[in-house]
């Protein structure tokens, strides 16, 4: 084979080289430092506070300042006539 046939090879073999070397090392890298945290006694749940809901919305539902069909734009008229 020539050199020119054996580049893609190369490049897919030296692929493979950084996969397989990233792979491994993520395996043997070994536990977070948050795993203790995980096992421990400690709570950590979340704190509820009981509260009456509001009599009424503050904020007014909306209202349309337009009533009916918006006029369509000048350049979407159409023909005069």
């Amino acid at each position: 084979m020539s050199a020119r046939n054996m580049k893609p090879f190369a490049v897919i073999g030296a692929g493979v080289a950084i996969t397989g070397a990233a792979l491994v090392g993520a395996i043997l890298q070994g536990p977070s430092p948050s795993d203790p945290i995980a096992g421990s006694p400690m709570s950590t749940g979340v704190t509820v506070t009981a509260t009456t809901p509001a009599s009424e919305a503050p904020i007014p539902q909306a209202q349309p300042s337009i009533k009916g069909p918006a006029p369509l734009p000048k350049e979407e008229q159409g023909l005069p006539g």
